[in-house]
């Protein structure tokens, strides 16, 4: 099972952060976060991606599987059941789902668009259990939901503009109906 999700910069500046397993308060998420970057962050490139480690709030099996690409850390915390090489696939089937997704994806991506990205998680990722490594379902869900996003957004304006429509004129007939009651009559 997936335990936590992170993804953080080269400074330590999380950029999405999910927690599929026990850790409930902010100064718990925060010292699991320090912790985390600071097991990873001090590895050489050259090293393996995958750590096994004791964090107090998850346990002492935690295992930590991280790939490094360009600013950003993607980084999976998984118990012993799962298998290294399938989760540094599933890290690369998710950065492929925002590369396609973004267009070149890079850290301001994830800072103003992280409804997206969590959309785009949520697709991959559910309860800590993986439901979808198919980029190309992935992006087709994503494709639709981005779909039924603009839609409502365009029913919604037009239903504005069309009530703006009519309250104006509502607002023109009643001027007029006051301007002509206040015109004095020769």
């Amino acid at each position: 099972m997936i335990k936590g999700i992170l993804i953080v910069n080269n400074y330590g500046k999380p950029r999405l952060v999910k927690f599929y397993q026990s850790v409930t308060n902010e100064d718990e998420q925060q010292s699991v976060i320090r912790k985390v970057f600071q097991q990873v962050a001090q590895r050489p490139d050259s090293f393996c991606n995958y750590l096994e480690g004791s964090i107090p709030e998850w346990g002492d099996k935690t295992k930590i599987i991280y790939r490094h690409y360009a600013t950003l850390y993607f980084i999976f915390a998984v118990d012993q059941q799962e298998s290294d090489l399938g989760i540094l696939d599933l890290i690369q089937v998710f950065v492929e789902a925002l590369d396609k997704c973004f267009e070149n994806v890079c850290e301001l991506d994830l800072i103003f668009h992280s409804d997206r990205v969590n959309y785009i998680l949520d697709e991959i990722i559910m309860a800590g259990m993986v439901l979808e490594t198919n980029i190309n379902h992935i992006l087709q869900a994503v494709d639709e939901q981005h779909k039924m996003h603009t839609k409502s957004i365009q029913t919604l304006s037009s239903a504005s503009t069309s009530q703006l429509g009519s309250a104006a004129s509502q607002a023109s007939d009643v001027g007029g109906r006051l301007f002509s009651s206040l015109t004095p009559k020769f």
